[in-house]
């Protein structure tokens, strides 16, 4: 049973990333890490491994929406799983804006993030604000 990873690992996890803190982001994350992405061509969305790839996967998400934000953070922890739900906000390059529920599926190993499988509500992006 994992008793090293908490809820409020899980908060400490979603802060980095409203940071936009890559190392802070890794240092959550397994050396055999991997990151299956919200949109992809393959069944699991776009499925990242090892630190390196995940981490250029994170920092895309950021190059993607500048302004990213995960708010409203709610975290569970059972064992070697964990789920963390949120509310994802981001402005695409175009201006136009992304808002939706999703959450993330974390598996745990040796104290850290082995798999962050992630899920985001499929909604048209809201259009960009023509009067600024």
């Amino acid at each position: 049973m994992n008793t090293q990873i908490t809820p409020d690992t899980l908060q400490a996890f979603a802060d980095a990333w409203n940071r936009h803190d890559l190392d802070a982001l890794m240092s959550f994350m397994a050396d055999d890490c991997v990151f299956e992405a919200s949109a992809g061509t393959e069944v699991c969305g776009t499925r990242s491994v090892g630190r390196e790839a995940v981490r250029a996967a994170y920092a895309e998400v950021f190059a993607t929406f500048a302004d990213a934000h995960w708010g409203g953070a709610r975290h569970f922890v059972q064992g070697e799983r964990g789920v963390s739900e949120w509310t994802f906000t981001g402005t695409r390059a175009d201006g136009n804006r992304v808002e939706v529920h999703g959450c993330d599926l974390l598996t745990f190993r040796g104290g850290k993030i082995a798999l962050k499988n992630s899920y985001r509500k499929n909604r048209p992006a809201l259009a960009a604000n023509k009067n600024t």
